[in-house]
């Protein structure tokens, strides 16, 4: 008894009250921080993406046949199961992230960014194919809840006015270490190698060596973790009066992933192996996205404050879509067109579904909702790898892979109006204090969330159609 009312008191003079939590600007260091953790992890995880052409070239047998194989060294299949074992070793993301929820945004991010980033380093030595796609596969998971958990760091961190400029800084962050890989490969692949671009991942890992003294735990995680009621996370644990809305979550997860994951991991084998496009035109079109996304970016996070998080993240999913299906079209023109268009939408993106997904739950699951996005994302990849693969296998034209994959995921956008509006509110207006505790015990995949304790939390606009 006297051990529990001292670890109560020091508690009490630890912890700040929910009043005294300290919200920072969208480019506070904390924030910029956080950021660069999703550049590392962003840097590792599109490595497999960007450098795949020469992946296959090393590991197959390319001839002068017209089939994806002859072209490319692998058969489109065995391109398409690759990348979606990579793609599901991801699933390992969710409990990684919901291990936040017990130990801290701060320690996990630590720990998983530099788990993810060795294990990346070591795959530039794999000898064969499957060897690579089973190392790379080991260190996916921690860089996955690496992106995830910065997302729900900077939401934590900042206001109602910051957090999707916050989220939106995040995602840029992951954008500029994708692209930087990209570029890399783009300029330097023969130089480099798929082998020397994976080696360059040491670079982030000590930067993320170097800022681990700068990466600090967020005051609304701190206030949570010590609440009486703070629940323990259980691993898929989800109450009844989430369920509606975890199913509508979980299909838009799952369709914007199904579009996403064969359109980003396919394109750099599409445009060198089989539309045979320079590595200087490749490196262009990037720095392009670069700029266009930037665009996208600052356009999705003014949408999202403005006019609403569920209206701005439907807009971009149809042009994630649409623009897919373009670049998968079957000219050059298409390529650059559908890309710059992907780079547009997904930028839009970001800022808008990335505070739907923090503002709908509380502090003391939130870490475990975003593992469960991932999970969500995790299935919709998988499916969208392998079916786009098995087409465009069959017909020889990736086009066709494309329509038959992509135009089908357009159907839900409409799911964004299943779930509340957030925009303009406060995470302690959503969610008071001694509420987080009904909220469940933490699985939830993605997007959206807990309305049906809206009558006990006292949210006005989260009241409704999942009333208990």
């Amino acid at each position: 008894m006297s051990s529990i009312l001292s670890r109560a008191r020091i508690r009490s003079r630890a912890v700040p009250r929910p009043g005294d939590i300290h919200l920072r600007g969208w480019l506070d260091p904390a924030v910029v921080t956080l950021a660069l953790f999703a550049m590392a992890s962003g840097f590792g995880q599109y490595g497999a993406v960007s450098s795949l052409g020469d992946v296959a070239k090393a590991f197959g047998h390319m001839t002068h046949g017209t089939t994806i194989a002859d072209e490319a060294g692998l058969s489109g299949t065995e391109l398409g199961v690759g990348l979606a074992i990579i793609r599901l070793a991801s699933l390992g993301g969710l409990p990684l992230a919901g291990l936040a929820d017990r130990f801290g945004r701060r320690t996990m991010l630590l720990a998983i960014c530099t788990v993810g980033l060795a294990l990346t380093v070591v795959a530039a030595g794999s000898p064969g194919f499957w060897w690579f796609v089973v190392i790379f596969a080991i260190g996916r998971p921690p860089l996955s809840a690496t992106n995830a958990l910065s997302q729900v760091g900077a939401a934590e961190e900042t206001g109602t006015r910051d957090r999707a400029k916050a989220i939106g800084l995040v995602a840029a962050g992951y954008a500029v270490g994708s692209g930087i890989t990209a570029l890399l490969h783009g300029l330097a692949a023969s130089a480099l190698g798929f082998r020397g671009i994976f080696a360059l991942a040491a670079v982030p890992l000590l930067g993320v060596i170097l800022l681990r003294n700068r990466l600090v735990e967020t005051d609304r995680f701190t206030v949570a973790a010590a609440s009486a009621d703070h629940p323990t996370p259980v691993l898929g644990a989800v109450r009844r009066p989430y369920l509606r809305r975890l199913l509508v979550v979980c299909l838009l997860a799952f369709a914007v992933s199904v579009v996403t994951g064969p359109a980003n991991s396919f394109v750099f084998i599409y445009a060198q192996n089989i539309l045979h496009l320079p590595g200087v035109d490749t490196s262009l079109m990037v720095v392009g996205a670069g700029g266009v996304g930037l665009v996208g970016l600052l356009a999705g996070r003014w949408l999202a404050d403005h006019v609403g998080r569920r209206v701005t993240g439907a807009g971009a999913t149809a042009g994630l879509a649409i623009a897919a299906v373009i670049a998968y079209s079957g000219s050059h023109l298409g390529l650059y067109a559908g890309y710059e268009l992907a780079a547009l939408s997904g930028g839009c993106f970001a800022p808008a579904a990335g505070a739907l997904a923090n503002e709908l739950f509380p502090t003391s699951v939130r870490a475990s909702v975003a593992g469960w996005y991932v999970a969500a994302g995790v299935v919709g990849a998988i499916v969208g790898l392998v079916v786009f693969g098995a087409v465009a296998d069959v017909g020889h034209r990736f086009a066709v892979g494309g329509a038959v994959t992509f135009l089908p995921m357009l159907l839900a956008c409409g799911l964004y109006f299943l779930v509340p509006e957030t925009k303009g509110r406060e995470l302690e207006e959503l969610w008071p204090a001694g509420v987080a505790g009904v909220a469940g015990t933490g699985g939830v995949a993605g997007v959206a969330g807990a309305g049906g304790v809206a009558g006990v939390a006292g949210a006005g606009d989260l009241r409704g159609d999942d009333r208990p």
